[in-house]
């Protein structure tokens, strides 16, 4: 176990690169109070991304090197193989339960990851415009309720959250969107700990600077970040940080170890001849019977596990199916835990909430820059130090706050600092300071914006007006 979670957490010299995943709500743009089926989606990217059979036979675009390079997580979505369509900047679609479209882009250094994801993301945007769809960016759709497309996994996930009566594992799956930042976990065991340390000192304030949740079934929440509070009343064992932030460098990957062996089992894949020995048969959606393959393949033999058990029980001989756990079972268990920032040869982080239009550039490049650059990384852990758990205050108030406000505004000017030192270019530089001056400098979330306009235009105006 020890072995497998340290591989999690490899080191590698060299410069430093970033994967990026942006989730986008999927919108009808004349009716856009109506769910739209991923089937939709794809045949409206059909003449981008091909057909499914070739999309499925793709090398994975955002596979992490062997030598450990950040990659993006688009795995989630199966953990058996390949999914989505490579396009020409070598980003990935992918699909999330809901009907969501992720495009997760390949591991680069920060200008030409954000560069390949943007032109990507333009040609996503022009076909789907072509069929009257478009992309809306936020942490939680404002009107439409979750409604489940694809099965795979998702069913089984589905039937976890369902025996622990957790609705908001329903809300989470297909109504939420996120910008996750993946990052190198280090050069050296002391490094990968100073930057374990600081993902984790910057949770509270991130989460308030790029809130942009503030709506759900077509009312305000009065939060800036509902998705942030959706994630925390989910199974803490799954969701909660792994281990304290503040660790030495030999303790990390004991502490995901420990995680590891305490989380409970969400699926299994059950041996049974007929591949009903756990599941509930014949499962269907809203609209029928779910597609098996929506993502390029599918796994018909996962099955939600019910009984509470952990892996570490089922270590001990007591899990739920009569044989014992592989290597395999234990990387399933592994993309099946959420924690806010997760080691996965590289590091994720998770708690970002989806960004309007094209806002999604700042996070990335803020986090990356912080991170990154020695200077920016000092100046940040100081200046986050006061405001180190206030994560709940962060999604409820956001920049609001007094002490969260002038941690942002630190925070961010380091990061512009550190964007010119790091040779960001000009371009990603003036994105940054047009967010600063939009919204940390005036104690603004984009979650702010986005309630102004929901009261003036109403939640399905807001999902239409957001896909411009």
């Amino acid at each position: 176990m020890l072995r497998y979670a340290a591989s999690c957490l490899p080191t590698r010299p060299g410069p430093r690169t970033v994967g990026i995943e942006t989730e986008w709500l999927v919108v009808d743009r004349a009716a856009s109070d109506r769910s739209v089926p991923p089937e939709r989606t794809r045949a409206a990217l059909a003449a981008l991304i091909g057909s499914p059979a070739t999309a499925s036979r793709q090398e994975p675009a955002h596979a992490a090197s062997a030598a450990g390079t950040a990659g993006t997580a688009g795995g989630d979505a199966s953990p058996t193989g390949p999914t989505g369509a490579v396009l020409a900047g070598g980003s990935r679609i992918t699909f999330e339960p809901g009907g969501q479209l992720e495009l997760s882009g390949p591991p680069a250094p920060l200008p030409l990851a954000v560069s390949r994801l943007a032109g990507d993301l333009a040609d996503v945007r022009a076909a789907l415009a072509g069929a009257g769809l478009g992309l809306a960016g936020m942490g939680l759709d404002p009107v439409r309720p979750p409604v489940r497309w694809l099965a795979d996994r998702y069913a089984a996930m589905a039937g976890y959250w369902t025996a622990n009566g957790q609705e908001a594992g329903e809300i989470m799956m297909c109504s939420s969107a996120s910008v996750q930042v993946n990052l190198d976990a280090g050069h050296d065991p002391s490094d990968v700990a100073r930057r374990w340390r600081l993902a984790h000192q910057l949770r509270p304030v991130l989460t308030a600077m790029f809130a942009a949740s503030p709506a759900r079934l077509g009312a305000l929440t009065g939060l800036r970040s509902a998705r942030a509070q959706v994630w925390e009343s989910l199974d803490p064992t799954r969701t909660r940080p792994v281990g304290p932030a503040r660790v030495a460098a030999a303790d990390v990957a004991c502490h995901w170890a420990e995680y590891l062996l305490a989380a409970r089992l969400m699926m299994v894949r059950d041996s049974s001849p007929d591949g009903s020995g756990l599941g509930e048969p014949g499962e269907t959606g809203p609209h029928g019977a779910l597609p098996q393959d929506a993502n390029g393949h599918g796994d018909a033999r996962l099955v939600s596990v019910r009984d509470g058990s952990t892996f570490g029980d089922w270590l001990r001989g007591a899990g739920p199916i009569d044989r014992p756990p592989t290597l395999d079972d234990l990387r399933l268990h592994a993309t099946t835990l959420f924690p806010p920032v997760r080691p996965r040869g590289w590091l994720e982080v998770r708690y970002l909430d989806a960004q309007p239009f094209d806002l999604w550039v700042v996070p990335v490049a803020v986090t990356a820059a912080l991170l990154d650059d020695l200077v920016a990384a000092a100046g940040a852990a100081s200046a986050c130090y006061d405001a180190d758990d206030g994560w709940l205050t962060a999604s409820v108030h956001g920049l609001a706050d007094d002490t969260l406000r002038a941690a942002a505004l630190t925070c961010v000017d380091l990061a512009l600092d550190a964007l010119d030192r790091l040779g960001a270019g000009s371009d990603l530089c003036a994105a940054v300071a047009r967010f600063r001056d939009e919204y940390p400098a005036r104690g603004r979330t984009p979650a702010d914006h986005l309630a102004e306009r929901f009261t003036q235009v109403g939640p399905a105006g807001l999902l239409r007006e957001e896909t411009r």
